[in-house]
């Protein structure tokens, strides 16, 4: 089994209140617009990282991170990118792939938006963190946590962060 983190939409920012999770978790996903490097650094010296990179990070951050991440996790394949929509919404870019070879877990990042769906036509789940950072128009920092266990996805929770100021 593994407990997984997931953020996205750090924007550079990152506190307590994300590094207190990040300790509980097995692994930690960010999903892009990671922002500043001190970021993903400070989640690898805690924990295993899994990151895109987003529309907003530099070159160094895209050196570092690749713009879509699949891979097997616990029998579940996942498939994580930046910008990439959400049932029925897919961003042209991942379209066809999605619809030809569907992972089971498809996450997004990029809205700001705190969003879990059931695609029921290609059997997955999309997961969109909403933003843990503090740069955006969302008023409320969000992550999501959950665990994996032999291809099941459990223990789903909505992590409410501060305000955001």
């Amino acid at each position: 089994m593994k407990k997984i983190l997931l953020l996205s939409d750090t924007h550079g920012y990152i506190d307590d209140q994300i590094l207190k999770y990040v300790k509980l978790a097995d692994e930690v996903w960010h999903a892009g617009d990671i922002g500043d490097l001190t970021v993903s650094d400070t989640i690898k010296k805690i924990k295993p990282l899994r990151a895109v990179y987003g529309n907003i990070d530099n070159t160094d951050i895209r050196k570092e991170f690749p713009l879509n991440n699949r891979f097997t996790i616990e029998n579940v394949d996942v498939w994580i990118t930046h910008i990439g929509g959400y049932p029925n919404r897919y961003d042209a870019r991942i379209k066809e792939e999605i619809q030809n070879n569907p992972p089971r877990i498809f996450i997004s990042g990029h809205s700001h938006i705190l969003k879990v769906m059931n695609d029921k036509k290609l059997n997955l789940l999309h997961f969109n963190p909403g933003a843990a950072g503090k740069h955006g128009f969302h008023k409320v920092r969000t992550m999501l946590r959950f665990s994996i266990d032999n291809s099941k996805i459990e223990n789903l929770e909505v992590i409410e962060l501060s305000k955001r100021v």
